[in-house]
């Protein structure tokens, strides 16, 4: 978890004054993909026995978090065995005592689901070494053999058909990316592209003018 720092924004969550969150990214349904937390430790306590009651009295199946325009961001909490918690204590000597920091995340994030060839990424916004994580992330992931030097052209494949996309709801410092390949469809596309020529067995291949290796 990284060190804290005195220039982020803290952001309040309706539901739950006594917690500040510095960080949140939300899926195409609203639905929490990541939270991070600021407050003491009974507080953040109550906060996830609340997160386990769902429905029931006093509990929680969705917050919302109030931005910086004052606008409010609905958050959806959905399942809460798919999520997993990281905690540290920090600031503990405050006029407030101690201060502990939650993180809340879908276990895709840092684990891919390889059954259904889908994963979520959380990066560093504006990163520089975004394609390389996203690459990294779509080998480990995908079922089918890809190449290094294919790096390129598939990755603006998955983009155009919508298998890998940048989530559209993140406040703070990170951005989210989910990865859902549709396996029959990519290996079609792939397929297409070999027999054109516009992946090769090797970087070189084509522009040698060697002909392709037959791909079984």
């Amino acid at each position: 978890m990284p060190a804290p720092s005195s220039l982020k924004t803290l952001y309040r969550i309706d539901e739950c004054p006594d917690l500040m969150a510095d960080g949140c990214i939300g899926d195409e349904s609203g639905n929490l993909v990541f939270l991070s937390v600021w407050a003491r430790d009974t507080a953040i306590q109550q906060f996830l026995a609340r997160l386990t009651l769902g429905r029931d009295e006093q509990g929680l199946d969705q917050f919302h978090v109030i931005n910086e325009q004052g606008g409010s961001i609905p958050v959806f909490v959905g399942n809460v065995e798919n999520l997993e918690k990281r905690s540290t204590r920090v600031f503990r000597r405050t006029l407030f005592g101690s201060m502990v920091n939650l993180w809340l995340f879908d276990r895709r994030c840092v684990k891919p689901d390889k059954a259904n060839a889908s994963a979520l990424a959380l990066l560093p916004r504006d990163s520089s070494h975004r394609t390389d994580r996203l690459w990294t992330l779509v080998q480990d992931t995908c079922p089918l053999p890809l190449l290094d030097h294919w790096r390129d052209t598939v990755l603006e494949l998955l983009q155009a058909r919508a298998m890998l996309s940048r989530l559209p709801s993140a406040i703070g410092a990170l951005e989210g990316h989910r990865l859902a390949i549709d396996v029959p469809a990519l290996t079609a596309a792939l397929g297409d592209l070999i027999r054109n020529s516009t992946l090769g067995a090797s970087r070189y291949e084509l522009a040698s003018g060697a002909p392709l290796r037959r791909v079984a």
